[in-house]
């Protein structure tokens, strides 16, 4: 099932995307929330009709860095021997469609395309023979991320973590194997990076187990597992669009920042 967040006239709701065609898609709204049991209410509008917002909105996203061996490669880093972590904000989030503003803190902003786990229960400790348990679906991202700050700064709060670096979307894809899906990144239609998520040097569940020896996760929240390699930069205007196998496009376009 494809589960997306919208609105329409003022109201927010989630649905159920159906169809096949782009242009004849449309949402059957969901009565409650898709982190419980629910139904699907029978109303239906057209996807043309709404408005698609950020398909969760987490109260923590954690993000792996160095995840895929030619992406740490080609930014001049070791393969790390375990998952390594950092953190974006919930203000970071936006959904497709909506603008990345760029930072005026930065001039180098690149795109990192990611395959995003969305979490479905409240979970700790979790071992690894649950972890699909504990997982709702899966969503593209876009990891902005400010590589100039990232350099000088050597932490990565404001590089990665300012307002707007975190896009997802379109919807969650409940039911898809994640071993082995194309991510592909295009800028204005020109593909920068191709790779598979079977290319992950340390899988979902390597992911999932690390972060909550530590932590507790919630419904909503979620897991951005790496990028592969061809991360490039974006320049205001600039149109890009992470596709996954599977799960969908989520596009957004790059703005100067008001």
């Amino acid at each position: 099932m494809r589960i997306a967040r919208f609105s329409i006239d003022g109201n927010v709701a989630f649905g159920a995307v159906e169809g096949d065609k782009p242009d004849e898609l449309v949402l059957d709204i969901i009565k409650g929330i898709p982190f419980a049991d629910f139904e699907l209410s029978g109303t239906k509008v057209p996807l043309s009709k709404v408005r698609l917002l950020p398909p969760v909105l987490p109260n923590k996203v954690v993000a792996f860095g160095r995840n895929y061996a030619e992406h740490a490669r080609e930014l001049g880093n070791e393969v790390p021997d375990a998952p390594f972590a950092f953190f974006k904000p919930s203000t970071s989030v936006i959904g497709p469609g909506d603008a990345i503003q760029y930072p005026s803190f930065s001039n180098e902003l690149h795109h990192e395309a990611e395959l995003a786990v969305v979490i479905g229960r409240m979970c700790r400790e979790v071992p690894r023979e649950r972890v699909k348990d504990v997982i709702l679906g899966y969503t593209c991202a876009n990891d902005i991320t400010a590589r100039d700050v990232q350099k000088r700064e050597k932490q990565w709060a404001r590089a990665k973590g300012f307002d707007g670096s975190c896009p997802l979307g379109p919807w969650v894809e409940t039911d898809v194997d994640p071993s082995d899906l194309t991510i592909q990144c295009t800028v204005n239609g020109q593909q920068r990076q191709l790779g598979r998520t079977s290319e992950m040097i340390h899988s979902i569940e390597d992911l999932i187990v690390n972060i909550t020896e530590a932590m507790t996760l919630l419904p909503g929240d979620v897991i951005l597992t790496g990028t592969p390699a061809g991360v490039g930069p974006l320049n205001v205007g600039d149109e890009v669009a992470v596709t996954i196998e599977g799960i969908g496009t989520l596009t957004n376009k790059v703005i100067k920042r008001g």
